[in-house]
């Protein structure tokens, strides 16, 4: 009986110690301490409100991840670039710091999780981010260190937000392709450096998928109380672009395939570096748009080459100058075109500013507390300018009459959060940015001086600076200067008088000039003007195919601006009706296009477009299915596809496009939406639940609009830059001391 009893007694015990073994396995060494404090008031998945998942359950120690200086040891040249890049620094810098504190103080610790999973994934999967933890910090310092990106994974999906799978940290794997936990010496990593490859190498970290998991993000209900709200897309931009090659509806067109790699990791030569190949190596300072981290920590070398980096981003052209009186006179493009300016007369410089060399949006992610603006000079012969807008005063603020790409956050009760406080976040009350490869027009409306002495010169920059002024002195008490970066400059000087155009000017160069004059007026909702813009195009080059296609998209646009006997929503006439045929110019100029260049997407996307608004479904999905061939990721074929066979009634066709566009975007709101009908049609009631539930979360606010006015009336210095068309002239500036727009003046 004692015999017995003490067997039970060892085989419990025997059961208690694996048990404890499996739960260190299980959590990591030490991480058992923070199981016990850690507080979970998002439900049972620890990591929310990131997305972020693991293959493992709970959490590891610290001690698991190994640090960038261990790294540094073999690959000494990439450890220099990664302590000056963003990526180092997403943590400790004050210009994150003190706003994540601004979180930590309104809601607590734990809401931060939504933010570390891509700023500081460590304090995430070692339980670090609860009230009551004891868990030593240290690793702070480093960010998102080597073994962060090399752990991961999988992707799970480019929802963002850290939509990735966290791996057990390890260097090195076994000759059976098992990861071995640890750190190993460095010579047994150099004498197999094979599976030291296998275990912090995978092929999807070469794709912007990978980027994805962070470089989009989302503000959950979870954090803000409200719903979802998408508040940065930086990968749906790049998808849609020309760079990625998957849709085919960008104005210009890239010979070969751009990831986010490819322009953010460049080989650079780098010394005392395991990964040299002639020299050089992947470059891991993620060259961008940071310009506050390596200022602050004073490196020269990260802050030159993101100016230099920033330099190669935008165009910027003096297009055209506009005299209203005695009527209105267009004179463009300027150069090419002969112009007479007499002293005391007003005109209208219109200036192009061209998103030519970045494969997202200017300026990408959440600007609201970035500053990029244009600046605007017309000035005498003695260099003294008589209309400046855009400039800077004495105190280091911008004008807030500035053409500038940012956007503004607004709260619930409409007041301005102007220190970046996402979670209090109900709405945009302006948004602006310039998408990949296309132009913006900003007017400029000035008076000659009477007086003047010419020739006078007009400049156009783009200025670029991390952070706004506001942010910086809320950040930092000295009041510290950071480096404004002047992006791209344009300048032409005009003589008081005749001025004749400019002999040998390019033909192509001039068409050019014209294509980018109309994309801009299209982004501006000038439909017709942009029509005639692409008119000019095919008369300078009639081999110019999207010149007749561009046409046929201004043609297309007013149409439905106008709603000219449309019916209600996206539309089912029948061919024979007149508001159809009210699209057959459009549709001609596309077979222009498709004579010259059979089976061109983007021409057969359009006519499809089209096609289905005359009512003539069956040849749609013929025009769509052809595009999706060429293009198999395009986001709005499959949409278009997807409802023409909904419209057919085909509902199991239509089902699969919609889905297929979810493996695209997760969050697309017409496929949530579309879904949410057809599952039901199909049998399948509960995804259509879902699926409704989704689109209900991710649908705007309508709610919101009256907020976003009382913000406007409160804000008149802002209504200007809300119109799509609108002029900056010489007007009275706003009193000093007063908050305009979010800038304390």
């Amino acid at each position: 009986m004692i015999s017995k009893f003490k067997s039970t007694i060892y085989l419990f015990i025997v059961l208690l110690v694996f048990m404890l073994a499996a739960v260190v396995w299980t959590v990591g060494t030490g991480a058992p301490e923070a199981v016990k404090t850690y507080a979970l008031p998002f439900g049972p998945k620890p990591y929310l409100p990131s997305q972020a998942e693991a293959v493992f359950q709970q959490f590891v120690a610290p001690e698991d991840f190994p640090t960038a200086s261990y790294c540094g040891k073999c690959h000494e040249g990439i450890h220099v670039q990664w302590r000056q890049s963003a990526h180092a620094n997403s943590f400790r810098a004050p210009f994150y710091l003190k706003n994540v504190q601004l979180l930590i103080d309104a809601k607590g610790i734990e809401y931060t999780r939504h933010c570390e999973g891509c700023h500081n994934p460590i304090a995430l999967f070692t339980g670090a981010l609860s009230k009551d933890s004891k868990i030593d910090r240290s690793f702070d310092e480093d960010g998102i260190t080597c073994s962060v990106c090399h752990s991961i994974q999988e992707v799970q999906n480019t929802s963002g937000t850290g939509s990735y799978v966290m791996g057990r940290p390890a260097v090195m794997v076994d000759s059976e392709g098992k990861l071995v936990p640890g750190l190993p010496t460095y010579d047994a990593i150099l004498a197999h450096p094979d599976l030291h490859r296998k275990a912090v190498m995978r092929p999807f970290y070469r794709t912007s998928e990978f980027c994805a998991v962070c470089h989009k993000a989302a503000v959950p209900k979870l954090l803000n109380s409200y719903r979802w709200l998408r508040m940065f897309a930086v990968y749906d931009e790049w998808q849609n672009s020309s760079w990625a090659k998957e849709s085919p509806l960008p104005f210009y067109k890239k010979d070969r395939v751009s990831t986010c790699q490819t322009c953010h990791m460049p080989a650079e030569g780098v010394q005392h570096d395991y990964t040299r190949v002639a020299g050089q190596a992947a470059s891991h300072r993620w060259l961008g748009a940071n310009t506050a981290i390596p200022a602050f920590y004073g490196y020269q070398e990260q802050l030159e080459k993101t100016a230099q980096f920033l330099k190669t981003a935008l165009k910027v052209d003096l297009f055209a100058l506009e005299k209203e009186q005695p009527k209105r006179q267009l004179i463009a493009p300027l150069g090419a075109q002969a112009v007479t300016l007499k002293p005391g007369e007003t005109v209208i410089a219109n200036v192009l500013v061209q998103n030519a060399g970045i494969g997202h949006n200017l300026v990408p992610e959440q600007r609201d507390f970035y500053e990029c603006w244009v600046e605007f000079t017309a000035s005498d012969a003695s260099g003294q300018a008589f209309f400046h807008s855009g400039g800077l005063d004495e105190k280091g603020f911008l004008d807030p009459l500035a053409h500038s790409y940012t956007n503004r956050l607004l709260s619930g009760t409409g007041k301005l959060l102007d220190l970046h406080q996402v979670w209090e976040t109900k709405l945009r009350g302006y948004d602006n940015t310039i998408p990949s490869g296309r132009s913006d027009l900003v007017r400029y409306r000035f008076r000659i001086p009477p007086d003047v002495k010419g020739p006078i010169a007009l400049t156009a920059k783009v200025n670029y600076r991390r952070f706004r002024r506001g942010y910086t002195n809320f950040i930092l008490p000295d009041q510290r200067e950071f480096p404004v970066v002047n992006v791209v400059t344009g300048s032409v000087s005009l003589n008081i008088g005749e001025n004749n155009p400019v002999g040998g000017s390019d033909p192509k160069l001039t068409m050019l000039r014209w294509n980018n004059y109309g994309i801009a007026l299209l982004g501006q909702q000038q439909y017709w003007a942009a029509e005639e813009a692409f008119r000019k195009v095919t008369e300078l080059n009639p081999d110019y195919i999207d010149g007749y296609i561009n046409q046929a998209l201004a043609q297309y646009s007013t149409l439905i601006e106008n709603k000219r006997e449309l019916p209600d929503g996206m539309g089912n006439l029948s061919p024979s009706n007149k508001a159809a045929r009210q699209f057959d110019p459009a549709l001609q100029l596309l077979k222009t296009a498709l004579q010259k260049t059979p089976d061109n997407p983007r021409a057969l996307y359009y006519e499809g477009v089209i096609l289905r608004h005359q009512g003539r479904i069956a040849d749609a999905v013929d025009r769509q299915k052809q595009v999706l061939n060429a293009f198999p990721r395009s986001r709005q074929a499959r949409q278009e596809l997807g409802y023409d066979y909904y419209l057919q009634g085909q509902y199991e066709l239509a089902r699969s496009e919609f889905e297929a566009l979810e493996s695209i975007n997760p969050d697309d709101l017409t496929a949530h939406y579309y879904l949410s009908i057809i599952y039901p049609k199909l049998g399948m009631a509960e995804q259509g639940q879902k699926e409704g539930a989704a689109y209900a979360e991710h649908r705007e606010d309508p709610t919101v609009a009256s907020t976003a006015q009382d913000f406007w009336r409160a804000n008149p210095f802002l209504v200007n830059e809300l119109s799509p068309y609108h002029v900056h002239e010489n007007v009275v500036r706003p009193p000093k001391n007063v908050n305009v727009g979010g800038y304390l003046q």
